[in-house]
């Protein structure tokens, strides 16, 4: 090849690298755009949320075979490295080690107790400081935050190798959760304004808190028994990993936004006052208190009266999965229907857990314990699709349009009963027995279930007229808002403003026969 030839032809590669790159470029910015438009970006970020969701249920739920062998192993090899010297006195000796492993024992199952509540407990605790941010920096940036509490928690779980680190990486995923969460279904209430499509949007979260909770046992067991233990950790952590950059990428957290006139929301405490959030989070609690509390009490029984093996203890609240997502898609539909009955679907939900717990003491095999454990779970279903919608349009109507504290008070809700699990479920079966601590959990749900009574008028509720008046109890501040509330409160007496040749605005009567449509907020 000569070198005119040569010569010509690098002109023309460098002339379809740079098309190449425009096209790149071209396509990147397609993307960009059509990852902002409103529908296609609340998609996404509902993606991002059930992502969200589906992690920290796993977290949660995969230590479950994991975490009692591995502190076993922990424990077995300390005493073997402490082990002293045989003495000479046989009887003596077998009295002392008889004594040593009960009180061995009796601080394993502590420490499994305290290790499993950790989580919940520093959630608990934690809530109502992230519902509080939340509503004073909106929803992208502690949903960030979250994920990264989360990110660091799982690689803290999968290379701890002592009781203590495990600790710290348990209540560190509480943290993120209490961000993570809450930042996360508070963000789908704020897309989605219509009660439809929330109802729907939140009813699909739910799926996936449900099939986190019930896929990450068998998850967790079967990598633990064939990989080891840090594996199912790694493969959670790099999820996390892909949801954060997915989080950063659509909602850009950290560009520099106008949050000046973002309303405030209002303070947790007041919102706690209010008694139909009161009545809804108590709904919540009681609800998941027998779910919460028959996980760490049901494999002991199961062993005791039916003789499980391993694997029907390990798929004990897996086929609960099919009735739970079926019961979120019954209450969408009969939502969607007849949105005035949620408190109805609410109660329905409540009488199906109570009579389902009372059963399960009945059931002599494993095929007879589905059938309640089904029904437990499907009844969760109806409560959960049917009230956390309802927290959000009660906040609509009563209170600002800002859904961080609400969310985190239901957050809580979930958290009292899950913190009570693994310590009180236990005490109540050692003292009283397992067939009392299911009848009491049945009874206190269909007890509960009339109280749901007092939100059969919510849906007749109409929004004041201007939220930034209730938040502004002292009244407007700065011109922005007197302005705002003169033009909303002339327009709601019927006046409309007009420019007069001097350029004045002026407010006159409004026609009756004017659109309703044309009244929107004045620029």
């Amino acid at each position: 090849m000569n070198p005119e030839e040569s010569a010509g032809k690098a002109p023309n590669l460098a002339q379809m690298a740079a098309s190449k790159l425009s096209q790149m470029g071209d396509r990147t910015k397609e993307l960009g755009s059509a990852m902002q438009e409103p529908a296609r970006q609340n998609r996404i970020i509902l993606v991002i949320v059930c992502v969200v969701l589906l992690l920290d249920n796993m977290l949660y739920m995969v230590i479950v075979p994991i975490i009692p062998d591995y502190l076993r192993d922990l424990q077995q090899a300390a005493e073997r490295a402490q082990t002293p010297a045989p003495p000479t006195h046989g009887n003596s000796s077998n009295i002392s080690a008889h004594q040593g492993a009960s009180t061995g024992e009796d601080n394993y199952d502590l420490q499994i107790g305290v290790l499993f509540a950790s989580k919940a407990i520093v959630q608990l605790l934690v809530n109502p400081l992230s519902g509080t941010f939340i509503d004073r920096v909106g929803y992208d940036i502690p949903l960030v935050i979250g994920l990264s509490i989360m990110f660091l928690s799982t690689l803290i779980f999968a290379f701890a190798e002592n009781y203590v680190t495990l600790f710290v990486a348990r209540s560190m995923q509480g943290i993120g959760s209490a961000f993570a969460d809450t930042s996360g279904i508070a963000l789908i209430a704020d897309r989605y304004t219509e009660e439809a499509e929330r109802s729907k949007a939140l009813g699909i979260a739910l799926a996936f808190i449900s099939f986190g909770s019930l896929v990450a046992p068998p998850f967790g067991g079967v990598l633990y028994e064939f990989a080891g233990k840090r594996v199912p950790f790694l493969i959670l952590s790099a999820v996390c990993l892909v949801d954060g950059v997915m989080c950063l990428v659509v909602l850009k957290p950290f560009s520099n936004r106008e949050r000046a006139n973002m309303p405030v929301g209002t303070p947790i405490y007041r919102l706690m006052m209010d008694p139909y959030i009161a009545v809804v989070a108590g709904a919540l609690t009681v609800c998941n208190i027998p779910l919460a509390f028959l996980e760490p009490t049901i494999a002991t029984w199961m062993e005791e009266t039916m003789s499980a093996s391993q694997w029907e203890k390990g798929m004990t609240w897996f086929p609960a999965f099919f009735p739970h997502v079926l019961g979120v898609f019954l209450t969408v539909k009969l939502a969607a229907k007849y949105p005035h009955l949620q408190w109805f679907y609410g109660a329905i939900g409540m009488v199906f857990i109570g009579a389902s717990s009372c059963t399960v003491p009945a059931c002599k095999n494993f095929g007879e314990l589905m059938i309640p454990l089904c029904g437990i779970c499907f009844g969760i279903a109806f409560v959960d699709t049917a009230l956390l919608p309802t927290l959000g349009f009660l906040v609509d109507v009563r209170h600002v349009s800002v859904y961080g504290s609400v969310y985190a008070i239901a957050d809580i809700s979930y958290c009292v009963a899950y913190a009570m699990g693994p310590v009180v479920a236990g005490k109540i079966v050692h003292d009283l027995g397992f067939v009392q601590l299911n009848l009491g959990m049945g009874l206190a749900n269909v007890l509960y279930a009339p109280a749901l009574l007092l939100l059969k008028n919510v849906s007749q509720m109409k929004p004041s007229h201007s939220e930034r008046n209730m938040l502004l109890e002292d009244g407007p501040t700065g011109l922005y808002d007197t302005i705002k509330m003169e033009q909303k409160e002339k327009k709601r007496k019927g006046l409309c403003t007009t420019v007069n040749e001097n350029g004045i605005e002026t407010f006159v009567q409004r026609s009756f026969s004017e659109e309703e449509s044309s009244g929107g907020e004045y620029a």
